[in-house]
């Protein structure tokens, strides 16, 4: 399956107690995960330099040149992560996109048996990596990932979409900003829901 931005929203689109969903291959490159930033370059996978570094969200990343490090550094200031607000605002959407799902009738039965604290804490490191923060994310695609979700339906899919966009809402995310992020979970449809995408 291709994966693109679409991605990143699909992962709350009813992803219960499923191992992470891969990250867009078509975002920018992210950083190593921090244990390894002293060793790899982040944006090279060249050996680092641990006399070039810079330090984002509480995490020092070393690089292989300036250049790398320039490069890391525009990625994360024009990424949709940091302009959503970056850690912070993934952890508050997550945790409130959560709250309406579990108390939404409609939906809510599909993570009667999930580990919520699990899950929210995957998918705000899903969300950062996807959006364009600094860690990667790997798993299931996202066919894969729903397959087995019984009586998942166009409905359900509507319901998930009607209480992210509250969510957006309630954080005072821009209208463009709020249009994009729908548009992006409207095409993620077909894989969610296992359908044949359309033919053009």
């Amino acid at each position: 399956m291709k994966t693109s931005l679409p991605t990143i929203l699909a992962a709350l689109f009813l992803s219960a107690g499923l191992p992470a969903i891969s990250a867009p291959a078509a975002n920018p490159p992210t950083a190593a995960q921090p244990a390894e930033t002293d060793k790899t370059c982040p944006i090279s996978g060249r050996p680092a330099n641990s006399s070039i570094t810079a330090v984002y969200e509480g995490t020092k990343y070393a690089f292989a040149d300036e250049a790398c490090r320039t490069k890391f550094l525009d990625l994360r200031a024009n990424s949709l992560y940091q302009k959503l607000g970056g850690k912070a605002a993934v952890d508050a959407a997550v945790e409130s996109f959560y709250k309406k799902v579990l108390a939404d009738d409609r939906i809510k039965h599909f993570f009667d048996d999930v580990n919520m604290d699990k899950q929210r804490r995957k998918q705000k490191e899903f969300l950062s990596a996807a959006f364009g923060g600094p860690a990667p994310y790997t798993g299931k695609d996202l066919r894969r990932a729903h397959a087995n979700l019984p009586g998942l339906n166009e409905s359900h899919f509507n319901a998930v979409a009607e209480n992210l966009q509250k969510t957006l809402e309630e954080l005072k995310l821009s209208k463009e900003i709020i249009d994009q992020v729908m548009a992006i979970a409207a095409s993620t449809k077909d894989d969610v829901l296992n359908r044949k995408p359309a033919t053009k």
